[in-house]
């Protein structure tokens, strides 16, 4: 029997979304800047102040680390925001 199926897979893209205003922070629920995919498969979420308190640790078990705790630096005074 011989069939005219395309070849299939069930493999996912890579995620590299940016955050939004819905990621929260898995410690405690403020907004996420931070998203560490870990080595053993999953993900966490992490808001700047847990993402600088557990950054060592994070990053040894990291796989992958996104981080935009860039987006809470204050413009410089005279540039438009």
């Amino acid at each position: 029997m011989n069939r005219n199926e395309a070849d299939v897979t069930t493999a996912t893209a890579p995620t590299q979304a940016v955050l939004t205003a819905g990621d929260r922070c898995d410690r405690c629920g403020a907004q996420a800047y931070l998203r560490v995919e870990l080595q053993t498969g999953g993900e966490l979420l992490f808001c700047a102040h847990h993402a600088r308190e557990h950054g060592e640790k994070l990053r040894e078990v990291a796989a992958k680390v996104h981080d935009e705790t860039h987006k809470l630096e204050a413009p410089a005074a005279g540039s438009e925001a």
